[in-house]
């Protein structure tokens, strides 16, 4: 452990790792290529879901449907802490490029799968691969840039979001509508490639490679307790009922899991997430706490805005990636200013409080629609939401990062993508099972899966009734989304604000002063 395990919660830990003395002078064509990386793996679960229906039809398996999507999220989701412990311990720049092979690889193997099995079996392989992609690249700026630069590269961040968000059903759109389901896989390919051979040139990491027992007890128990908690979420509320055996057992067994872990976790010598980067500092768990809403709210709002636009507003889902625009461009553009606001002052305090407050507002006007509200008053309400994930997102993982150690900055920002990525799990999970009841109070029998197309087919009594359990569903997500930001924000209003630093080496543990002399990683 840190020799700064003993620091109070309440007051900045020591020195937090802060990055390398200075940006290297190719810095941001080294992030093109890590962007483009992380580009790939949010591109493709979109693409993919935009060609399942053609998919099912080539191959059959639609009771298997699900699994296509499920195997991909699960295998990320679990993954991702282990490749951020091992880019610790052996070097991130290897893993990295060592994840994006096996993403291409995975993504070749899909394009040439024969059955629905094989297809679940490959995506499972993918999703390794994305689970390394995502660990790495937030551990990768935090290891090229200081803190105090940071900002200036989070436009192409954010950039790379909206362009994954909006970008992913246009492509699979595009991709089903004129070429072979297969090529939603292929495409994967040429782009991983560069992205490969760009990294591969240009990336030069320094890195302590630390000859340290590897913590199996801790990753197997992670394991475990990821599986059970996203296999929940994606059961609850359509294979099975909340309160059915199958899911209170898989609760029992997240909850039980993530106890032993815990205890493991304080024993053993080189654990898969230290404790301390809870303990050390208390800005870490209030990160973590607002990253868990923003990504509550971005996977709730992409699924559940375009379904109200579509089914209430009459909004055409040929083009339904352009229906976030009013949203996602003010990610981008709040994203660039913001950043560059925080590498000129230091300060960065002010923006998650902005971001949260944003977002409970424009998420609790948006629980205020109804059947009459208009597309462009619709739009109002999402860029409000917009400028609450550029403020939030973005800065509440410059908030993580400078509470942890340089020496477990891949573990700690492996964990902020793994809890973004279980919020929007459990929130999707929890939307689901409230729009289908709020749908079925109103219509019993009648479910969600009514889509536009249909509902423009019903009769006029039944299609008024429809479109008001619709628009109650909707109420309702964003009312709870509202609360949960409102909650972030107390968790915002929280943080202490230790000053970024533009330069300077991170501080060296009791492990580390031991290790070897620094090699390329």
């Amino acid at each position: 452990m840190s020799t700064s395990a003993s620091l109070p919660a309440t007051a900045p830990a020591a020195g937090p790792a802060t990055g390398p003395a200075g940006v290297p002078k190719n810095v941001r064509w080294v992030l093109l290529g890590v962007m483009l990386a992380m580009l790939l793996a949010m591109l493709d679960n979109m693409v993919v879901g935009t060609a399942m229906p053609t998919i099912v039809g080539d191959l059959g398996g639609l009771e298997h449907m699900s699994w296509v999507v499920t195997a991909y999220t699960l295998v990320t989701a679990v993954t991702t802490p282990i490749w951020g412990k091992f880019g610790d311990l052996y070097g991130r720049k290897p893993l990295y490029l060592a994840s994006i092979a096996v993403f291409i690889v995975g993504s070749a193997l899909c394009g040439a799968a024969q059955s629905m099995t094989g297809l679940i079996a490959f995506r499972a392989l993918q999703g390794v691969g994305a689970g390394g992609i995502g660990a790495g690249a937030f551990t990768l700026i935090a290891a090229l840039v200081p803190p105090r630069e940071r900002g200036k590269y989070q436009g192409m961040t954010a950039s790379v979001m909206a362009i994954g968000t909006i970008g992913g059903p246009l492509l699979g759109g595009f991709i089903t509508g004129h070429w072979d389901w297969r090529w939603a896989f292929y495409v994967n390919l040429p782009l991983g490639l560069l992205a490969l051979v760009w990294l591969w040139l240009m990336l030069d990491v320094p890195a302590r490679r630390i000859n340290a027992k590897i913590d199996w007890a801790g990753i197997a128990l992670l394991t475990i307790s990821i599986g059970a908690v996203v296999l929940a979420a994606t059961w609850a509320g359509t294979t099975y009922m909340w309160g059915s055996w199958q899911i209170l057992a898989l609760g029992a067994v997240a909850v039980i899991g993530l106890a032993l872990f815990v205890r493991t976790e304080k024993r053993a010598d080189e654990p898969l997430l230290p404790p301390s980067v809870f303990t050390n500092h208390r800005n870490y768990p209030l990160a973590v706490a607002m990253i868990l809403a923003a990504g509550v709210v971005m996977f709730g709002t992409g699924l559940y805005l375009p379904l109200f636009q579509q089914t209430v507003q009459g909004a055409s889902a040929t083009n339904s990636g352009l229906l976030m625009l009013p949203m996602m461009i003010p990610v981008v553009i709040v994203s660039t200013l913001a950043g560059k606001v925080m590498s000129a002052t230091g300060k960065y305090k002010i923006f998650p409080i902005l971001g949260t407050a944003f977002l409970t507002v424009g998420l609790a006007l948006l629980a205020t629609m109804d059947t009459g509200t208009s597309r462009l008053l619709t739009a109002l309400y999402m860029v409000l939401v917009g400028i609450g994930l550029g403020f939030t997102l973005q800065m509440a993982g410059t908030v993580a990062q400078n509470s942890v150690a340089m020496r477990d900055m891949g573990a700690a920002m492996s964990s902020v993508n793994l809890f973004r990525t279980l919020g929007g799990s459990l929130g999707i999970a929890a939307f689901g099972s409230l729009f289908t009841r709020a749908v079925q109070s109103h219509l019993p029998g009648v479910g969600p899966a009514t889509g536009p197309a249909a509902v423009s087919k019903l009769p006029a009594g039944a299609k008024d009734a429809y479109l008001t359990a619709v628009t109650d569903g909707t109420h309702q997500i964003f009312l709870i989304g509202a609360v949960l930001c409102a909650l972030a924000f107390v968790a915002a209003l929280r943080v202490i604000e230790v000053p970024l630093q533009k330069a300077g080496p991170p501080p060296i543990t009791d492990k580390a002063r031991n290790a070897p002399a620094p090699t390329t990683g």
